[in-house]
């Protein structure tokens, strides 16, 4: 049974390279993408500080829909360009937005987010979703979280073999 340990948080760096060795250790030997995707949100959720909402959106034809997450209750579907995460699919880019307010066509599904990172994931040359990250405070991600959760989306994207 894995265990999560205790992160230190103070380090940036050290925080997103311990939080990544435990992911590889959490997804080994796994390859169910909702198990992984569930496993992966808790993980994210439970040990990144001042969040409010750590989850997925998967691909289905041209949306996004819903996947395991935590967090309060979330909007089901999103299109493609529309929003935060569909933008992020549209351009096939991560996107780090320090107040959703001010980001043209945001998709509030909780009032208390001011900040969001979302960064798509990528498996056998395409994007098959996104891994979304909220926060109530404002400018809460940078460019080491933007970092950060592009290589857990690199682990989780591996971990579904081929």
């Amino acid at each position: 049974m894995f265990q999560a340990a205790a992160i230190d948080t103070e380090d940036k760096a050290t925080f997103h390279r311990d939080l990544a060795q435990q992911l590889r250790g959490l997804l080994a030997g796994e390859t169910n993408l909702i198990a992984n995707a569930a496993n992966t949100s808790a993980l994210i959720y439970q040990s990144m500080p001042d969040l409010n909402w750590a989850g997925f959106y998967l691909m289905d034809g041209n949306e996004l829909v819903l996947g395991p997450f935590q967090g309060k209750v979330a909007c089901v579907r999103i299109p493609v360009g529309r929003g935060v995460c569909g933008t992020a699919v549209k351009e096939d880019r991560s996107v780090l937005v320090e107040d959703v307010h001010a980001f043209p066509g945001h998709i509030a599904c909780d009032s208390a987010s001011r900040s969001e990172l979302v960064v798509p994931i990528r498996h056998g040359g395409r994007v098959i979703g996104v891994i979304d990250l909220d926060s109530p405070s404002p400018a809460r991600f940078d460019a080491d979280d933007q970092r950060g959760l592009e290589a857990l989306a690199e682990i989780f994207a591996a971990s579904l073999g081929n």
